[in-house]
């Protein structure tokens, strides 16, 4: 039997060739092709660093939750800013965070202007200081002379555009007073030619609630867009309110919105960006004075593909936020793709802060802002978040927040919900709720009707979060299986020992309240093994040496203390590894090394930090990744019916991590559960050892029972 060593050597001709982890934890540790070394070194038996440790506490007993698979995110006084953070500019995790990137037009004829302390930091200005034309004619449009700026954002600059000559009062192609959105060129949003939102409005000019752009084209450096001239947002008329509105009010704008939504999903898109700011009035004194619009397409995106008419594919990229960060949706925050679902859930935070005039996650700042506002979230319950508000809001935010990815929305039941808030006498009413009442009419008490009919919905959000262990079992070829839990430190060698005598070598580790958890087993393929037990989270210098003897990283552990247990191995198929110490989730560098052919082998928590080993050669053709402050369960499911399975995770005290993958090759029996107990599930695992699935993976953390 291969001899086990442990222990912690110093390498200083590698050694220099990095800073020290303890001063730069963010540092990657990479590890060249090795060729050949000549270098001989000492070698030597025993524990390192052995910590005495307590017992562990009694766990209080919860319901086991499996899941299985076959083969086959003082009131603010200013506005949320109509900005966006487009793809690849924030991370989850705080310390993350790239510059952001803002847009949109500020508030049509403002009541109050500036900026907010709830904003996200980092406007990227326009692109260029050139002024815009003081005449504009684009199109076949009239010639307007540019006037008073209406509002300013990261990529566009929107201005009053008055008619040299003729025209007529009111909206429309003919109208004296326009509104002109100018897009420099040279901007972001126009990298490849017009903007994004050019092609969104080509889509949907004349939806119900969309305002209509009457001419397009470019003058100069700018891409113009000519449009209606629109009256106060809700954010203004919320604040000419003492910025508090009645429950009255803001149920009529619920019931107009979720119909203006409901035309706009009609025609396959989603907004993506649903806010008070964003939601704007006809022109006082007009007809259209009461009437709601939509307004600032530039996030919207496609939740139908325009070929198949199929839903789009889930997907999460944690390093993706699109949206506002105070009124974004949950997924919104965790990079997942959007869906309907996030445009209902935003607007169930927009109303929530109309009636109230905060929400509970106003005032977070820092770089880690969108962290924990998702958190907070995450953790506030519809009966807390909801309390002086009508029973229908909460309603609302309990059924949208519950919402599958492709779920289709019951828009009538959800317009319905508002029916006892609403004023029975038109002309009382503040807000014009032409299309709500279209859609309530000819379907909504129907399928009220039916509502005793309906099977209960599994809540997919809801839960009470839980720190439990999740182990993942596989189909496997019947073998020997050993595991160990509540190891001190101390014992660790012997059963170690134990193990390696009877042809055993670690498949895989992890740690609950400072003990260990290994699991034992005669299917790895290795054939020598070594670990070290060490106060320093994956302590480098170690791994360093252990690379330099062609061993690799197959299994690390880290404790709520910050110790580690790193398992290092000779028979794996890795030819080079890179791993990562962060103080957040590091999806923006797994997605750099997953370009450069790395694939995620291991991953572990030590308290709040993420220790995540990527290996070349790892036997993985696609690998994905699922992010959550609870159990993904949607999301794990969804890559299961894709052909991923989890082949790591780790979980923080508020966070779980899963990595999902595709093998090169196919194995014969796909089949993958995952467990979630309250203490280590020792009496499951013969259970599945009797149907020779066999614990792949196992963690300690954040879950929801």
């Amino acid at each position: 039997m291969p001899e086990l060593r442990s222990g912690a050597r110093r390498s200083k001709r590698l050694g220099d060739l990095q800073p020290d982890p303890q001063t730069t934890n963010q540092a990657e540790n990479l590890l060249a092709p090795a060729l050949a070394r000549t270098r001989r070194r000492g070698r030597g038996r025993g524990n390192a660093t052995a910590i005495a440790r307590g017992p562990s506490a009694a766990t209080p007993s919860r319901p086991t939750a499996a899941g299985r698979g076959r083969g086959v995110r003082l009131v603010d006084l200013e506005p949320e800013p109509p900005g966006r953070v487009l793809p690849q500019t924030v991370g989850l995790g705080a310390p993350e965070v790239a510059a952001k990137r803002l847009e949109g037009a500020q508030n049509k004829d403002n009541i109050m202007a500036g900026g907010s302390r709830d904003k996200i930091m980092g406007v990227e200005e326009d692109a260029s200081t050139t002024p815009v034309p003081e005449r504009v004619q684009v199109g076949n449009s009239p010639l307007y002379k540019t006037e008073r700026k209406l509002g300013k954002g990261g990529f566009g600059q929107v201005y009053v555009g008055r008619r040299v000559s003729g025209g007529s009062e009111g909206p429309g192609p003919d109208a004296i007073e326009v509104a002109l959105k100018c897009e420099h060129r040279s901007s972001k949003g126009c990298s490849h030619g017009p903007p994004y939102e050019w092609q969104v409005y080509n889509a949907l000019n004349g939806c119900y609630g969309i305002p209509w752009v009457h001419y397009k084209g470019r003058q100069g450096d700018f891409y113009i867009l000519v449009m209606d001239m629109l009256g106060p947002s809700l954010w203004d008329v919320w604040n000419s309110l003492g910025q508090s509105m009645s429950p009255g009010m803001a149920a009529c704008i619920a019931v107009e919105a979720i119909s203006i939504l409901e035309k706009l999903h009609m025609n396959g898109f989603v907004h993506g960006d649903v806010k008070p700011e964003n939601f704007l009035l006809g022109q006082p004194g007009t007809a259209e004075e009461k009437k709601l619009y939509l307004i600032d397409l530039g996030l919207a995106s496609r939740w139908k593909d325009v070929s198949s008419g199929q839903h789009v594919e889930y997907d999460q990229r944690p390093d993706i936020f699109r949206g506002t960060i105070r009124y974004a949706s949950v997924h919104a925050h965790l990079g997942r793709t959007g869906s309907r679902r996030d445009d209902l859930e935003s607007l169930a935070y927009t109303l929530i802060f109309l009636i109230k005039g905060r929400l509970p996650w106003q005032g977070y700042q820092g770089d880690n802002k969108s962290f924990l506002v998702c958190k907070k979230k995450m953790s506030t319950s519809p009966e807390l978040m909801c309390c002086f508000c009508p029973a229908p809001f909460k309603l609302f935010l309990e059924a949208v927040s519950n919402m599958k990815f492709d779920e289709e929305p019951n828009y009538p039941k959800l317009i319905a919900l508002f029916d006892t808030l609403i004023d029975p006498c038109v002309s009382l009413r503040p807000i014009r709720i032409d299309g709500a009442l279209k859609v309530g009419q000819k379907r909504g008490r129907l399928l009220l009707n039916l509502e005793e009919d309906e099977q209960p919905k599994k809540k997919i959000r809801l839960g009470s979060p839980a720190t439990q262990w999740i182990s993942v079992y596989n189909a496997r070829r019947p073998m020997k299986q050993r595991y160990h839990y509540n190891v001190a430190d101390s014992r660790l060698c012997q059963h170690v020992e134990k193990g390696n005598e009877d042809g055993l070598y670690i498949s895989c580790v992890a740690s609950a309240t400072n003990l260990w958890a290994l699991i034992m087993d005669a299917g790895t393929g290795f054939n020598a093994q070594v670990y070290e037990l060490s106060a320093v989270f994956l302590h480098k210098d170690w791994i360093m040496e252990q690379w330099e003897q062609n061993y690799y990283i197959s299994s690390i552990a880290g404790a709520a203390n910050g110790s580690s247990l790193v398992v290092m191995s000779k028979g794996t198929p890795y030819t080079q590894q890179s791993y990562k110490v962060s103080e957040s989730f590091p999806f923006k560098w797994i997605n750099k090394k997953w370009k450069e052919g790395f694939h995620v082998t291991s991953m572990t928590t030590a308290g709040s930090r993420w220790g995540v080993v990527m290996s070349r050669n790892s036997g993985y053709s696609e690998q994905v990744v699922e992010l959550d402050f609870l159990y993904p369960s949607e999301g794990i499911h969804r890559r299961w019916e894709n052909g991923y399975r989890i082949t790591s995770m780790a979980a923080t005290a508020d966070q779980a991590a899963f990595t999902l993958s595709i093998p090169r090759r196919k194995v014969m029996d796909e089949t993958q559960e995952t467990l979630r107990t309250s203490a280590f599930p020792s009496t499951h695992v013969k259970e599945k050892w009797s149907k020779n699935l066999y614990i792949a993976s196992i963690c300690y953390g954040r879950t929801v029972c």
